[in-house]
């Protein structure tokens, strides 16, 4: 184990602690013990969806930069990157080995390229939804009434998003490297997302993709006694599940339980149904992805399979 995988352990046991204690972590328990199984089948299902459409946009993506990836192996991949997320340090090195293995075809820049904008359509797209979720409930009367500090986090959150797409677009205009590879970058953002060939495709899998991730969230709610409407779904869930991009705990755990803890009583609900929510999110997320762990039987299977003998040349070997 890595020093940096032993303190986000410790962080995530510390929050967790801090959140078990300071917010009745018993009740919270009695609400998850009590989930309704048929919400959390809901969200299986949607988690399961989200990573099947995960492998098409991948797939997708890797198409307009010339690669060919089978669907059936770009979904054991998607699965595969998922339990190596969960279990190695940083929550990415998954996706890196994606980028590895399918390098033959169109080099590994272009490979990781894939995997990258991949990755980056799907918060671009949370993005999107937060801001239009916030923008909802800001202009229709009767709605959610959102705090200033609420308002505030999120208008930092797409102002650091508008940060970065205008960061990228004058790098382009740095000397060596740095200005090639802003340059590379957006040629293949171009290319992978705004082509009109791909555009209306990648519009429909990011809003399905994002759809099912906020519903697998807020179908765990409902497990755990908490309904949330569409609008409180748009509105507070990305600013829940955003917090799993930062590499402080282990795949979010703890930051996004807070997170939930501190939002949901903007709903009417208490502290410890959001903590329970979470954790019953956390829990069908990781279960959504056992499968990768028959990927990766699978291929160790395969490694350690014998090469068969042509019976050309063991007949050649028995010839005097």
């Amino acid at each position: 184990m890595t020093k940096f995988r032993a303190v986000q352990i410790l962080v995530a046991l510390g929050v967790m602690s801090l959140l078990w204690f300071g917010l009745d972590g018993q009740q919270a328990l009695r609400l998850l013990a009590r989930a309704d199984p048929m919400w959390l089948g809901a969200a299986m299902l949607a988690l399961t969806a989200q990573t099947v459409l995960s492998a098409l946009r991948w797939r997708l993506t890797a198409r307009q930069l010339d690669q060919s990836i089978p669907l059936t192996h770009a979904i054991g991949e998607y699965y595969l990157a998922q339990v190596v997320n969960q279990s190695l340090p940083g929550g990415v090195l998954g996706d890196a080995g994606r980028a590895v293995r399918a390098r033959h075809q169109a080099g590994l820049r272009r490979a990781g390229a894939a995997v990258a904008i991949e990755r980056l359509a799907g918060q671009v797209a949370l993005f999107l939804v937060l801001a239009a979720g916030a923008l909802a409930v800001t202009v229709l009367p009767g709605g959610l009434a959102l705090p200033n500090w609420v308002l505030g986090l999120i208008g930092t959150l797409l102002a650091g998003g508008l940060v970065v797409v205008v960061a990228l677009g004058g790098a382009g205009q740095l000397p060596g490297r740095a200005g090639t590879a802003a340059r590379d970058l957006r040629g293949a953002l171009r290319v992978t997302l705004l082509a009109p060939g791909a555009l209306p495709r990648q519009a429909a899998l990011n809003l399905a993709i994002t759809a099912a991730n906020l519903a697998a969230f807020a179908f765990c709610a409902r497990a755990t006694g908490t309904a949330l409407s569409v609008t409180e779904t748009a509105v507070l869930v990305p600013l829940i599940l955003l917090t799993m991009i930062l590499p402080l705990t282990v795949s979010g755990w703890g930051l996004r339980e807070g997170a939930a803890a501190g939002l949901f009583p903007l709903v009417g609900a208490s502290a410890q149904a959001g903590l329970a929510a979470s954790l019953a999110f956390g829990l069908m997320f990781l279960a959504s992805t056992l499968p990768g762990l028959l990927v990766l039987l699978a291929q160790r299977h395969d490694r350690r399979a014998p090469v068969p003998v042509p019976v050309s040349a063991t007949t050649a070997q028995a010839d005097p």
